[in-house]
């Protein structure tokens, strides 16, 4: 069992394929018009990264999952971004990137010991006014409990071959959430990765961000600027330095 959910080969390849360039790119994307600077932590396969490099714009990954930053860096534009192996600790604290962008939940890997540490060390790679963003999965909407071999089951086939997918819950308590994700390959296979995500409400963002030096923050429920409820599976964070 491993505990990067990202350390597989044949995985990597199939990670744009379950998670293409969306709304969620769109919003991030707008957010950089006019910047100079731009910095994508937990980059990935640097689909988003990649998507951001503008003339005249400095565009920086940060991922802590070799194996992801192997494959961004073989993909078409990965020359135009600088790539950074490791997680928020590799981050220079240079004061100068106007917007610090995180996708794909990534905040959700970063333990509660760290939260703080993280979202300082983004403060301080953002100049004064700069801004950060960022989304979580909304605790109030409990996914993890639909998150059971019955209800994730799956079988499709992929450039891998026939691939059977589903997910074990394992722990979820005081918004900690433990789950195996299982991923049977043809020759019978299963790579299990154990994942942890925290779960946070808005209230507990707001404070991590204010003590790690963040001001004027936003909250949504969408890519749409609408305010969160129950319902919501997402939570769209905003702030500035």
């Amino acid at each position: 069992m491993s505990t990067d959910p990202y350390g597989d080969e044949r995985l990597v390849e199939l990670y744009d394929l379950d998670n293409p360039d969306g709304e969620d790119h769109a919003y991030y994307r707008a957010l950089a018009v006019g910047t100079r600077k731009v910095l994508d932590f937990g980059c990935g396969t640097g689909l988003l990264t990649r998507s951001l490099v503008a003339p005249g714009r400095v565009v920086v990954g940060v991922d802590p999952s070799p194996t992801m930053l192997g494959y961004a860096r073989r993909q078409p534009g990965a020359d135009a971004v600088r790539w950074i192996d490791g997680d928020y600790r590799a981050i220079e604290p240079s004061g100068d990137a106007d917007l610090v962008v995180s996708s794909g939940n990534t905040m959700m890997h970063v333990s509660d010991a760290d939260h703080v540490p993280a979202l300082s060390a983004l403060a301080g790679a953002l100049r004064s006014g700069g801004t950060i963003a960022f989304e979580t999965r909304n605790p109030a909407a409990r996914a993890w409990e639909q998150w059971t071999r019955e209800a994730t089951y799956g079988e499709r086939d992929t450039s891998v071959g026939r691939l059977r997918e589903w997910i074990d819950l394992i722990e979820a308590a005081d918004g900690r959430v433990v789950f195996d994700a299982h991923n049977v390959f043809p020759d019978g296979t299963d790579a299990v990765y154990r994942n942890v995500l925290h779960f946070r409400s808005p209230a507990e963002i707001t404070a991590d961000l204010q003590h790690a030096g963040f001001r004027n923050i936003t909250i949504h429920g969408d890519w749409h600027n609408q305010p969160p409820t129950a319902k919501s599976p997402l939570l769209v964070i905003r702030a500035q330095k």
